[in-house]
């Protein structure tokens, strides 16, 4: 399966919980706080179920909880996403 992408965030972001107005998805966001992005533990809920629905994975509930940023989120699914091809 291929990586886990920022483009692939960003998509399952908009369909799930939309952007806020203020923000830039298209910007530099890998290392910006998703709160300060205007998702709040509501919308990422709804992001990491997509997430395991679309690549067929479970996340850690704890380690979602330290995925503050697109960047670590990321990180965070393509290890889930390795660790199932192997």
């Amino acid at each position: 399966m291929s990586p886990f992408t920022l483009a692939d965030l960003k998509r399952i972001l908009l369909e799930g919980a939309g952007s806020d107005e203020g923000v830039d998805l298209d910007a530099e966001i890998l290392d910006t706080e998703f709160e300060q992005l205007g998702y709040e533990s509501l919308a990422l809920l709804e992001t990491s179920s997509r997430i395991e629905r679309e690549y067929a994975i479970a996340l850690d509930e704890s380690a979602l909880a330290d995925a503050t940023t697109p960047r670590a989120l990321i990180d965070l699914v393509n290890t889930h996403l390795a660790a199932a091809a192997a």
